[in-house]
């Protein structure tokens, strides 16, 4: 498995969507950054100490499912929202409707400007996909296989675990392993012998607390020692490093 960068006993990847396959977590970060402005100003007044659309982002919102979001980086600052309803209208006042409010902006700006997937890891998949390894796709996302069939990459994946089926199953999302693990037993495949390829510090940490058998830090933002300190085994700034190109 040396042309893929991998451990000669890994058979399935498993791979992130924003920010691994897809150029929209830095989408996905200023729709965040939009919504909690907003609560804040209107909250705090003029006063209100932004959200940082890096830090914030990278601590507290990437990786996780929609509402773990919301409430962690609520709890950062000290404040406690009810949850409300999944169906809450974007203008509630409730952990669901902040989140609604928020997915609202993301589809929004992706309706506008359209989503790009990195070259380097289409090219990975195709050469995973050669070499017989089987593939999932885990997201915290509900728009994941939107999002997958807008860029033509649905075929590249075996198996999906998004927002939606995570909702279904009632699975945890990361920092706990609970969908990785879900994509891996859908494979048939034992941890040990999938990697986890992960751009969120969130997503190192499910893959170390779910054991699997190696996991791959992409890192976009500039951000390889926390990837590392948080369960990376290795760190890539694009999939192109790993291998794979014939």
């Amino acid at each position: 498995m040396t042309q893929l960068g991998l451990p000669e006993d890994i058979h399935a990847c498993l791979f992130d969507l924003d920010g691994v396959v897809t150029k929209t977590a830095v989408v996905h970060a200023a729709a965040w950054k939009e919504m909690f402005d907003a609560f804040l100003r209107e909250r705090d007044g003029e006063d209100y100490r932004p959200f940082d659309a890096a830090a914030d982002y990278d601590e507290y919102v990437d990786g996780r499912p929609r509402a773990d979001g919301v409430r962690t980086f609520l709890a950062s600052r000290g404040i406690d929202l009810p949850d409300g309803a999944p169906d809450d209208p974007p203008g509630a006042q409730t952990v669901h409707g902040l989140g609604n409010r928020k997915n609202g902006l993301v589809l929004e700006k992706i309706r506008t400007d359209g989503v790009e997937a990195y070259d380097g890891t289409l090219r990975y998949l195709e050469a995973v996909r050669a070499h017989g390894l089987s593939t999932a796709i885990v997201s915290s996302s509900a728009n994941c296989r939107d999002v997958l069939r807008a860029i033509g990459a649905e075929h590249f994946f075996d198996v999906r675990i998004d927002g939606v089926v995570a909702a279904e199953r009632e699975l945890p999302g990361k920092p706990r392993p609970d969908t990785f693990l879900a994509a891996a037993g859908d494979l048939g495949i034992e941890p040990a012998a999938a990697a986890v390829f992960e751009d969120a510090l969130a997503g190192m940490e499910a893959g170390r607390a779910g054991r699997f058998g190696y996991v791959v830090g992409v890192d976009r933002v500039g951000q390889s020692d926390a990837l590392y300190a948080h369960g990376a085994d290795v760190v890539v700034k694009d999939l192109d490093e790993l291998g794979g190109r014939e």
